[in-house]
């Protein structure tokens, strides 16, 4: 009797929330990793360094980040443009991604980082 073995395909995902309109770490944002169409992973809020590391180890395939930037404003005494800020990206290797969110109340950009 022969048992194959099949290595899964992980990766380490990770995000940090500056807030450019004051030039410090966004703490306290919540943001949450979704698969596919809308298939909630895990949640979680950035550290008092804007960052966040997700313990689960997606494989491929098409993953989105919900930032809740509304309750963050919100929470800062800033109105803003935007109440979710969604980033879709797709893993197409092991390793780690880094998804950084460069952010303001009425705009945001993002890249894939290191």
């Amino acid at each position: 009797m022969s048992v194959s073995t099949r290595a899964v395909s992980t990766c380490v995902v990770s995000t940090h929330v500056l807030d450019t309109a004051t030039g410090v770490p966004a703490a306290g944002v919540g943001v949450a990793l979704y698969s596919g169409q809308d298939v909630p992973v895990e949640q979680g809020v950035t550290d008092g360094d804007g960052r966040h590391r997700f313990s689960a180890l997606p494989g491929p395939g098409t993953y989105r980040l919900r930032f809740d930037t509304g309750a963050y404003f919100a929470a800062t005494g800033r109105a803003s443009l935007y109440p979710f800020v969604d980033v879709t990206f797709d893993i197409t290797a092991t390793g780690k991604l880094h998804v950084p969110l460069l952010l303001s109340p009425f705009g945001y950009s993002t890249y894939q980082g290191s």
